[in-house]
């Protein structure tokens, strides 16, 4: 396809089986990912590797519950400390943490995902799962001084001699004022700072700071805030927020709706919060970690008919715009654009629902992979023109990655609409 980079996960159980470096270390899994990783160097890819994508050790969730507990801390150092060490001499851009908020707030609190612990809700049957509404804070709590600790060790014992950098990538919504009253207005900042942004303490705060060299940003959608009275009777983190999110204002929705009910397809909300976040948290460099969009899975559909796929090439093209508009406007120093995802997979609470992918993969044949058609607008976008190639594995600049998509953009604006 011409991409440059591929982004992928470490299990921690595959490397680690009891979760704890002192109950021994699966060799076999470290040779997967040796091997991965080498394959993906050999073909031009530079690995950009997630240390913790929500499956924390059934192990450590038995012992001691987890990211409920302060022991988890020590026990991810540990982990990732062998990721480093094994990994690292090939690895150049480490991710300690996809997501925090949905770990958390789905985990702990809507009780959606793993390990699907919800708030106290009066007259709630599930009670027997409830939190008291205080473990979201407690996992969000635990998983940032967990980050702190990996870049810590990382910047301290392993960057000076593997030369790598180290970040954590965020997942935000944008919002837009549901009214024009001021009561929406601090709603839809208050939405923001719940979800992009947290509290500390000044000496958690003093931790965390200076602990990335770069934010990843997954975002997919835009929602309406709309405040709500604080309600005595139903605790949670939402009720905390004291805001309602809504794709529909006055029964039209913000932007054309996806495959799954969540996913509103919204470009200029990546522009919007590219630029506030360059804007609020001090001109970090960005990777776009995550953007994409789904079709849902209709066995019906002929396979000609499952790649035709319009929506999504249209998608891409929207938001690397507004991506270059914030570069170009604003002086956002984005360094890399992911797509989600490479191919349709498992799709946590939809399954295989809905499909993300650029790649369709047949499920009821030996999960045979076809491309899609938003591949072949995709290897027009990104193709290097001879005389001027772009090099493989290298980190990009903000000039570098302005010029890319001015470049695909160009090429795609020539492009014969029936091609």
């Amino acid at each position: 396809m011409g991409m440059d980079a591929f982004r992928f996960s470490i299990s921690w159980s595959r490397v680690l089986p009891h979760g704890r470096l002192s109950a021994g270390v699966n060799e076999e899994g470290i040779k997967f990912y040796n091997d991965l990783i080498d394959d993906l160097l050999k073909n031009g890819l530079q690995p950009y590797v997630t240390l913790f994508h929500w499956d924390t050790p059934q192990a450590l969730e038995d012992k001691y519950g987890g990211f409920l507990s302060p022991n988890i801390v020590n026990d991810f150092r540990d982990f990732v400390d062998l990721c480093f060490k094994n990994f690292g001499d090939r690895v150049k851009k480490w991710i300690t943490l996809n997501e925090p908020w949905i770990f958390s707030v789905q985990g702990y609190d809507l009780g959606k995902m793993a390990p699907g612990r919800i708030s106290v809700v009066v007259n709630d049957p599930r009670r027997s799962l409830n939190t008291g509404a205080t473990e979201v804070y407690t996992v969000a709590h635990y998983l940032l001084l967990a980050h702190a600790a990996a870049a810590k060790l990382y910047k301290e014992k392993y960057q000076s001699s593997q030369g790598g950098e180290i970040g954590i990538t965020l997942v935000s919504h944008w919002f837009e004022p549901y009214s024009n009253s001021e009561a929406d207005q601090i709603a839809t900042k208050r939405s923001l700072d719940f979800m992009l942004g947290w509290l500390f303490t000044t000496e958690e705060s003093k931790m965390l700071k200076g602990s990335y060299d770069f934010i990843g940003i997954n975002y997919y959608t835009t929602y309406y805030a709309q405040t709500i009275d604080a309600d005595y009777q139903s605790v949670g983190f939402m009720s905390d927020a004291r805001a309602k999110w809504t794709g529909e204002r006055n029964g039209i929705p913000i932007g054309p709706q996806a495959g799954v009910k969540w996913l509103y397809i919204y470009p200029e909300g990546i522009r919007k919060l590219l630029n506030y976040t360059k804007d609020q948290y001090m001109s970090p460099t960005i990777y776009i970690t995550e953007n994409g969009v789904d079709d849902v899975n209709n066995n019906a559909s002929s396979l000609k008919e499952a790649l035709n796929d319009p929506v999504r090439e249209k998608s891409y093209k929207e938001h690397l715009k507004n991506v270059l508009r914030s570069i170009n406007e604003h002086g956002v120093d984005v360094k890399g654009f992911f797509a989600w995802s490479l191919m349709d997979n498992f799709e946590w609470g939809s399954g295989y629902a809905v499909r993300f992918g650029l790649y369709y993969v047949d499920y009821s044949n030996n999960l045979k992979r076809y491309p899609k058609n938003s591949v072949k607008w995709f290897k027009q976008f990104l193709r290097r023109d001879s005389h001027n190639p772009v090099p493989h594995a290298r980190r990009l600049s903000s000039s570098d990655e302005k010029s890319k998509i001015e470049d695909g953009l160009a090429r795609d604006a020539k492009k014969p609409r029936n091609a």
